[in-house]
């Protein structure tokens, strides 16, 4: 039977999910990403092929290590902004973030994978370790059409990632509760494990919650040693279902300067990884983010031989 991911508790049993889509397609692919926006890509058919040879390395690690996959849509940047600066406007956006699902949807249709999910991503509306300062009825009305669309291409659920402060959170929240869709939250933290805007995790977590939860949280875009200080034993925790780190030991500042790739020590992320799931039993969705691939995320889950 498939693993359920329900609409309102979080995820109880492993999921494997991917790891830096754009440093992979960039760094290792050799594909020229504008804005650092992948969205562009599911309308040319190199494009296409490109993302199904990406995906289709962790449906193996999935298979592997007898888990089930989420997959999760290239379209952290189609949203409205940053569409704009790509020559996208509404219409435009409507459609590449349709066509982001239904390849997701072939691809699992194609190659018959048991126990799969898809996530439709949404990032934040500026730099994701910028905190804008938007209210959070701002943010609802923004992130309200790209979400509306994934709601009628019928995703399992919304997965917003690298969130930086608790405004927009709670607006992308509301705008996929408006749409009925489950939601996943996912924040980005720096080193010492607060937000970007300060904002320690638990209190960003409790602050949600109390307005708009959304079905689980997660944190993405930050190495296990930077959440490591976040990590307080309390009650909170049990809300955190997903965990995408980063290669890099490296702070978000030092990581913008850095003309080169950090791909880090794989067999470091993947222990300082399995400290962190004995802090946080209810983590069940694993990935990666900026500067992993299947490398990575394979020796996090064992499915590769140790380095």
């Amino acid at each position: 039977m498939p693993y359920p991911i329900s609409t309102v508790d979080q995820p109880t049993r492993p999921w494997v999910t991917d790891g830096g889509l754009e440093t992979d397609l960039i760094f290792h692919r050799g594909i020229d990403l504008p804005e650092f926006a992948a969205f562009p890509l599911v309308e040319d058919p190199a494009g296409i092929a490109t993302l199904r040879s990406y995906y289709d390395d962790y449906v193996a690690i999935a298979a592997a290590a007898e888990a089930g996959i989420i997959l999760e849509t290239p379209t952290w940047r189609a949203n409205a902004d940053w569409g704009t600066k790509l020559g996208y406007d509404t219409a435009d956006l409507a459609r590449v973030n349709r066509a982001a699902v239904d390849l997701l949807r072939q691809l699992a249709d194609e190659q018959r994978v048991d126990n799969v999910r898809i996530s439709g991503v949404v990032g934040p509306r500026g730099d994701g370790y910028a905190p804008t300062g938007w209210p959070a009825d701002s943010a609802a009305e923004y992130h309200a059409a790209q979400i509306s669309t994934f709601a009628d291409a019928g995703v399992d659920f919304v997965h917003a990632m690298t969130v930086n402060q608790v405004a927009e959170a709670i607006g992308v929240v509301r705008a996929a509760q408006a749409a009925n869709v489950p939601v996943a939250m996912s924040f980005t933290v720096e080193t010492d494990g607060r937000l970007p805007d300060g904002t320690t995790l638990r209190g960003a977590i409790e602050q949600v919650d109390a307005v708009a939860p959304p079905d689980w949280y997660g944190v993405n875009c930050a190495h296990p040693t930077h959440l490591r200080p976040a990590l307080d034993g309390g009650a909170w925790q049990s809300r955190l279902s997903a965990f995408r780190p980063n290669a890099s030991t490296l702070s978000h500042a030092e990581l913008d300067e850095a003309e080169d790739l950090d791909t880090g020590d794989r067999a470091f992320l993947a222990t300082t990884t399995r400290d962190i799931q004995r802090l946080v039993p209810s983590l069940s969705i694993l990935g990666g983010c900026c500067g992993t691939d299947a490398r990575h995320v394979a020796q996090i889950w064992g499915t590769a031989p140790a380095d």
